[in-house]
């Protein structure tokens, strides 16, 4: 019994931050997961740059809902779900991700919490768990479940080191350089012939 576990974001749509940073014309929001590996670091910089620009949920939900999949992505996916389980491992949150996941046919996604206010500020986020990534795939194993795992970026990491079977999709090249023993897909179709050869 095997099952795919896939980032969210860079595998199968684009980064909501950087489309906020876009958006807003904010640099300081470009930096993603691909620059700063620790997330809760991570996190509490974004906050902090929002705060200091006064910005809260709603540039954040016009950021996410003004994105679509990426090139490929609804095909890749089909694809994929005929063939084993899915599951959506993701350091987004529930909160942005809606429109994204209506897009993509509400495939299973475990990701975690804003915590927002009556007027719109982002007070907070609620991670589900520590290492959630590691945890999850851990979990799928404990199930009898053998994992191929689909990332492209740092907090990727725990979640191919702990699957049978870990693969980078598009990377970063610093991600590359630090990590070289993952095999790397370029797109969907690199990344399914991949998958084929491991079912």
């Amino acid at each position: 019994m095997k099952i795919a576990c896939l980032d969210f974001e860079g595998v199968l749509v684009p980064e909501i931050w950087v489309n906020l940073a876009h958006q807003t014309e904010i640099d300081e929001l470009k930096v993603t997961t691909r620059d700063i590996s620790d997330y809760d670091e991570l996190m509490r910089y974004r906050l902090d740059v929002m705060q200091k620009h006064g910005l809260g949920y709603d540039e954040l939900n016009s950021a996410a809902k003004g994105l679509k999949p990426l090139d490929g992505a609804i095909e890749f996916l089909n694809w994929l779900r005929q063939h084993c389980q899915v599951a959506i491992i993701s350091d987004t949150f529930y909160e942005l991700a809606g429109p994204l996941l209506e897009t993509l046919g509400y495939p299973m996604t475990l990701c975690h919490r804003l915590e927002v206010s009556p007027d719109g500020k982002i007070n907070d986020y609620c991670l589900r768990q520590k290492d959630p990534k590691r945890h999850s795939v851990k979990a799928f194993q404990n199930l009898n479940y053998e994992v191929i795992a689909a990332g492209d970026s740092y907090n990727d990491i725990s979640m191919l080191e702990q699957a049978e079977q870990g693969i980078f999709f598009k990377p970063a090249k610093k991600v590359v350089e630090d990590y070289p023993a993952y095999p790397i897909a370029n797109n969907y179709a690199e990344l399914s012939e991949m998958i084929t050869g491991l079912l």
